[in-house]
């Protein structure tokens, strides 16, 4: 029986395909590979189970996770499924000696429901609802097992669910998936599943500074499950880096992991982000918080489906012979602006570089030249994007009033706000904030802006966040909504003032291009003193 050497299961095979095939390729079938030392340490997991003798990698690839197996123990039979006939034949062909390697061009989800498996070990396929048949695939899982699940489920959660289902007794699974589900909505019926299954064991979340696959911008999780009842509790573990996985491996399960934090599934709470197992809360170091949602309303921006075709700049509008009243003032990209208040000065220098600045606004015209451009549209299929088929007629726009805030969606430094002053509206790179005038009178508007600007805010917002890779946040806006902040109504009237009178000197600072950070840091500071 033939056996991989060390050498030739390193990611030396890995490479040769991502050299031999293109970006395009690869994204289509979502292909990521998994770094060797996680294949090592998710094998050891399925190793550690005395009575394994039949494997299952569910989404092959190229092996490796079999390869990395194959290296301790030869004799395992292993069972591989996979879609794309490219990495198929290659697999096959890698794999032709191994008379204990089944590899089945066949779609996981569709097919192999009757069997069990003592382990199994998968880096799942990433697809978002969107990207894959989502209503046909969840209605066969929710068949399957009897579960229930949001509509959003991204496709390597289904992956993980039918794994739980196929594991024999005392049988384990490893898994390597991105951490969102942990903080998401949709993952709120998938945690409970896994609560409700009582197979998971550990969730080893890697920092998401570290990129763990080198082209995909998403944050890493490894899960490791037994179907044994030798627990009661999930052992949580958050790493600086894959490096610290061998710190993990010399712990004797069921024992908990070194530097780790147990929670009963009892405990578990599926409603919240479990961000809260195994990272501190910053809102715990401040008193008399309330939800952000008791002062304000957090709403996505205008979605076009189709940016390029539906945002002007002059030239544009110009070369199109757009009027001008079919044209609406909108920020079109985060970068655009680059200070805290966005008045109507500033809107005009943008408009006067050219930067794209209008969004076309065509429902009922009577102008020849829009008429031509929506027929330019139709000739391009605009009018049958996933958005643009939806809506009646096509070109309509999305009823979103402008915000009096903004925030950015995408961040690596905290949330940044900007005070809509010019009252333009805003496309998806922003969220719109809508203050709630029952709490807020006109002046706390302000008082809440202040307040937004300092560290404080970013802190306390960033239990909510959603990570990728590279350091990179994400807010939706229930992100934001859910979130916690202050009661600014219990402050006492001179404190209030004291407040608002440095922020109109930071606001009149960066009105003259010379933005001054310590006014915003003494706000930080009066209410870091009264919150604490």
């Amino acid at each position: 029986m033939q056996t991989f050497n060390p050498p030739f299961s390193a990611n030396t095979i890995e490479q040769e395909y991502l050299n031999a095939t293109s970006p395009q390729h690869r994204k289509k079938f979502a292909q990521f590979f998994t770094p060797p030392k996680i294949a090592d340490f998710m094998a050891k997991w399925l190793l550690g189970s005395s009575g394994l003798k039949n494997v299952l990698e569910p989404a092959f690839g190229l092996g490796i996770f079999t390869r990395t197996l194959h290296q301790y123990k030869a004799d395992l039979i292993i069972t591989g499924f996979e879609t794309d006939s490219v990495i198929f034949s290659k697999a096959t062909a890698l794999f032709l000696n191994h008379q204990n390697v089944n590899i089945q061009l066949k779609d996981y989800l569709s097919h192999d429901w009757e069997n069990k498996y003592d382990g199994i070990i998968c880096n799942p396929p990433y697809f978002k609802f969107h990207d894959y048949d989502n209503k046909t695939a969840i209605k066969q899982l929710e068949t399957q097992i009897s579960c229930r699940l949001n509509g959003f489920t991204n496709l390597y959660a289904l992956f993980l669910l039918k794994s739980i289902s196929q594991l024999t007794e005392n049988g384990r699974a490893a898994y390597i998936v991105p951490s969102e589900f942990l903080n998401s909505d949709y993952g709120k019926l998938v945690k409970q599943h896994l609560i409700q299954s009582k197979t998971l064991r550990h969730i080893i979340v890697v920092h998401f500074d570290e990129n763990v696959f080198s082209e995909a911008l998403t944050t890493a999780c490894i899960l490791l499950l037994a179907n044994d009842k030798k627990s009661e509790s999930v052992q949580f573990n958050h790493l600086d880096s894959i490096s610290d996985l061998i710190e993990l491996e010399n712990s004797a399960y069921p024992n908990n992991l070194t530097k780790t934090q147990s929670v009963k599934f009892s405990e578990l709470n599926p409603e919240i982000k479990w961000r809260c197992y195994y990272q501190t809360q910053n809102a715990l170091k401040y008193k008399n918080l309330v939800p952000f949602s008791k002062y304000a309303k957090t709403m996505r921006g205008i979605a076009t489906g189709a940016n390029q075709y539906f945002t002007f700049n002059q030239s544009k509008a110009k070369l199109f012979t757009i009027p001008a009243r079919y044209l609406m003032p909108c920020i079109c990209k985060s970068a655009d602006i680059k200070q805290d208040f966005l008045t109507l000065e500033y809107f005009n220098e943008l408009k006067n570089q050219d930067k794209n600045v209008f969004l076309l606004n065509s429902e009922n015209y009577d102008s020849e030249a829009v008429k031509n451009y929506l027929t330019l549209g139709e000739q391009q299929e605009i009018n049958k994007r996933f958005l643009t088929a939806k809506r009646k007629p096509w070109y309509s726009l999305e009823n979103r009033p402008p915000a009096p805030i903004l925030v950015s969606v995408f961040n690596r430094s905290g949330l940044r706000f900007i005070k809509n002053e010019a009252n333009i509206s805003n496309l998806t790179t922003f969220h719109g904030i809508y203050p709630n005038q029952a709490n807020l009178i006109s002046e706390n508007i302000d008082l809440l802006f202040a307040y937004l600007l300092t560290d404080m805010a970013k802190e306390i917002f960033a239990d909510n966040r959603r990570e990728y890779g590279n350091g990179l946040q994400k807010f939706e806006p229930n992100d934001i909504n859910n979130a916690q902040m202050p009661d600014l109504n219990i402050l006492e009237l001179a404190v209030k003032n004291e407040i608002l009178k440095h922020y109109y000197l930071y606001r009149k600072s960066v009105l003259e291009n010379k933005a001054d950070q310590n006014l915003i840091e003494i706000i930080n500071n009066i209410l870091t003193t009264q919150f604490t």
